[in-house]
């Protein structure tokens, strides 16, 4: 066998190496044939070749020696697996044949007790009907001694009898309460034989690691021999060729290295082969041993907690035996119990159907009563809700007028403050809420019919991509919400308005005919459309779009019914199709219409007008759905609820009209003005003071004159004018 097919077999288990044909697995013999096939292959090729094939056939027996050792170590490692199985197996084996024995002595001791049972009773039966015969002779005793003597005795049988029924019972109980005596020897032997078998288990499990290391050990040994004589016959091998080759002619030189090559590469891919095994083999036997130790923890795990609930389940059955004993006779009491409500229930219940009848009749009149109660209820709200709008209204002016006046004098003040305070320009707010009047309302902005019809007209030319895109910046810009996609395309709109504007020139004055003429086709047609639409009276996006589902479904309902000819729809079709061609610049359309042509119902872009059609399509929407506006019903007056989203942030913005920064520029200019008036109250308080010592100075320069110019002064020898100096300094 070579070697290549060795080493196709030898990869998986240990026991799947080497093949054989008798094996039991289909796999196994298929693999075995194929190694002799392959086999025979080699032998002819080497024949071929002129190599030896009995040099092949010893290399083969040779190089087999690592694999019948590993086929020796498969056969122990199995063999040890089948024992440990039946070792731990015959715990159960044991406990099922206890089992068997038991149930089978269970048996016959049943039986036993069921004769014996059978016989009790056939002669307890006898004497029970001795006793019952003896007392028709009592009843004929008419001397009291002799009836005594009568009753005495049949009192003495009956005792026997009793007697004998106790005796019964007793034995019947004895034989119980040795029943339960023999469930818990049971069980303790139950307990045993799980822990024998766990000691039986790990002991298994230890031989088995130790049988597998030493296992892995013989055949690395093996691996590790036929490795070296491999590498000891190569490289006599080696030598012999090289001898050969020295001694052959030069023109062999260049052939013979090759071989040497060849048989370098065939060495080392032999040395990888073989290193790949034995690691495969290694991982392999590592990877047994750690799923047997967690199998054995697994084991350990499940004992511990069936041992745990087989100790909770018994008292859990000892609790309900005692449950169901009371439980069985509460149901019976409960049970009379409920009988006697049943009939009481009938009875009531045949009053309650009568009494039912008779509420149900006065319920139906009280329910009509109090629906005619809730419509003037219904009208009774709706006034109030007039009211209290009206009222609503009148308050919210009240209130806004006055926080109006108070925002207006904190503006007034601000300006003051600005201009003669602190010398700045003063620019008066601008603000949403300034010139607002009455409750906040957010009205939805609706496009224009003319609008409309230009974005139409600008979207979906073929060269226009970016007005498309400015027209989506300016919608962006103007905060308008981004609809979901109508059923209608823009193509559909567009070809129903080109074939509207090119249709009904009926619509439009000759004079605005005339000077339409000079402008290009789009403005033209926009110019036209304006008037279209004044004469329909579409004032928005919502009415041209319903103008655009009261053609298509109008020409639908044609289609369905068959009143129109198949080549008038024809030419209808091309005519827009050539229309559309030319408006969308030819291959641009084609997605489209492919689009159109795959969908299974008629798409809205798909029904075509023939341009006959068009008076009939105006003339049933004017006389269906544009009835003249003075022949329209006046819609009642529906009381929305208003949104008050934005009313605290209105009042909020009245009140924080003034600026945070103005306010600290307040609060600033406060505290200055606040040290200001501290200072000026200090002058005035020094000014008065100033006033009243000048007021006293020229009360003493009065006083003083006065004393100078005394008459008294002359007759003194030393006068004051002498002594004091009155010259000013």
């Amino acid at each position: 066998m070579s070697r290549a097919a060795l080493a196709e077999g030898g990869g998986g288990e240990p026991g799947a190496l080497v093949p054989s044909l008798s094996s039991e697995r289909q796999e196994e013999r298929i693999a075995a044939r194929r190694l002799r096939i392959a086999a025979r292959l080699e032998a002819k090729r080497r024949e071929a070749l002129g190599e030896d094939p009995d040099a092949n056939k010893a290399e083969a027996e040779e190089l087999s020696r690592s694999h019948k050792q590993i086929e020796e170590s498969r056969q122990r490692l199995a063999k040890l697996l089948h024992d440990g199985t039946q070792l731990v197996t015959n715990i159960q084996v044991a406990a099922d044949a206890r089992e068997t024995h038991r149930r089978a002595e269970e048996d016959e001791l049943k039986r036993q007790r069921l004769e014996k049972l059978e016989n009790e009773s056939k002669t307890n039966q006898d004497k029970f009907e001795e006793i019952t015969s003896k007392w028709g002779s009592a009843r004929e005793k008419t001397i009291p001694q002799d009836l005594w003597e009568v009753l005495n005795q049949q009192q003495q049988q009956c005792a026997l009898l009793i007697e004998e029924k106790n005796k019964l019972i007793s034995e019947l109980q004895q034989e119980l309460k040795s029943k339960d005596d023999q469930y818990v020897k049971d069980l303790k032997k139950q307990a045993d034989d799980i822990s024998l078998l766990l000691d039986r288990m790990e002991e298994q499990i230890k031989n088995l690691m130790k049988t597998y290391r030493r296992e892995l050990t013989q055949i690395e040994k093996a691996f590790e021999l036929e490795r070296r004589e491999l590498l000891s016959s190569n490289k006599k091998k080696w030598e012999q060729a090289m001898q050969a080759h020295n001694a052959q002619e030069l023109e062999n030189l260049v052939t013979r290295m090759k071989k040497v090559e060849e048989y370098e590469k065939q060495l080392d891919q032999l040395r990888v082969q073989d290193s790949e095994e034995y690691t495969a083999i290694k991982i392999q036997l590592e990877t047994d041993v750690q799923i047997l130790e967690q199998q054995l923890q697994q084991m350990k795990a499940i004992y511990q907690l069936n041992q745990e609930k087989l100790e909770y389940n018994f008292q859990v059955l000892k609790k309900r035996d005692e449950e169901n004993t009371i439980i069985k006779s509460q149901q019976k009491r409960k049970l009379n119990r409920l009988h006697d409500v049943l009939n009481n229930l009938r009875l009531k219940l045949a009053k309650q159907i009568k009494q039912f009848q008779e509420d149900n009749q006065t319920l139906t009149a009280d329910y009509k009563r109090i629906v005619e109660q809730y419509k003037d209820l219904q009208r009774t709200m709706r006034h109030f809700a007039v009211i209290d709008a009206q009222k609503f209204l009148e308050i919210w002016l009240m209130n806004e007028q006055e926080a109006k006046g108070l925002m207006w004098k904190a503006l007034d003040a601000d300006r003051v403050i600005h201009t003669q305070q602190l010398g700045l320009p003063w620019v008066e707010p601008d603000d949403w809420f300034l010139d607002n009047v009455g409750p906040v309302v957010y009205r939805k902005t609706m496009k224009s019919a003319s609008k409309l019809a230009q974005e139409v007209m600008a979207l979906t030319e073929s060269g226009r991509p970016e007005q498309e895109e400015e027209g989506r910046k300016e919608a962006a810009e103007a905060g308008e919400e981004a609809k979901p996609p109508r059923h209608v395309s823009a193509k559909t709109v567009k070809l129903i308005l080109e074939l509207l504007c090119d249709e009904s020139g009926f619509l439009i004055e000759s004079k605005m005919l005339g000077l339409l003429q000079p402008l290009e086709r789009q403005e033209r047609s926009l110019m036209k459309l304006d008037a279209i639409f004044a004469a329909l009276g579409i004032d928005n996006e919502e009415d041209v779009y319903a103008l655009v589902d009261f053609f298509l479904t109008f020409k639908a309902q044609q289609l369905a019914s068959g009143q129109s000819e198949e080549g008038a729809a024809e030419e209808g079709a091309e005519g827009l199709a050539g229309a559309a061609l030319k408006g969308e610049g030819g291959p641009t359309a084609q997605p489209e219409e492919g689009q159109a042509q795959r969908s299974s119902a008629p798409s809205p872009s798909s029904v075509l007008f023939h341009p006959d059609d068009v008076l009939k399509a105006l003339t049933a929407f004017v006389r269906d759905v544009q009835r003249p506006r003075e022949k329209r019903p006046q819609a009642k007056k529906v009381l929305e609820e208003r949104d008050n989203s934005k009313d605290s942030e209105y009042w909020e913005a009245l009140a924080h009209v003034i600026p945070e920064p103005k306010l600290q520029v307040w609060e600033a200019l406060e505290a200055a003005l606040e040290k200001y008036h501290s200072v000026l109250s200090q002058r005035a308080k020094l000014l008065a003071e100033v006033g009243g010592l000048r007021h006293q100075n020229a009360e003493l320069h009065m006083l003083l004159h006065q004393y100078l110019t005394s008459k008294v002064n002359e007759q003194l020898l030393i006068p004051p004018t002498h002594v004091m100096d009155l010259t000013p300094r």
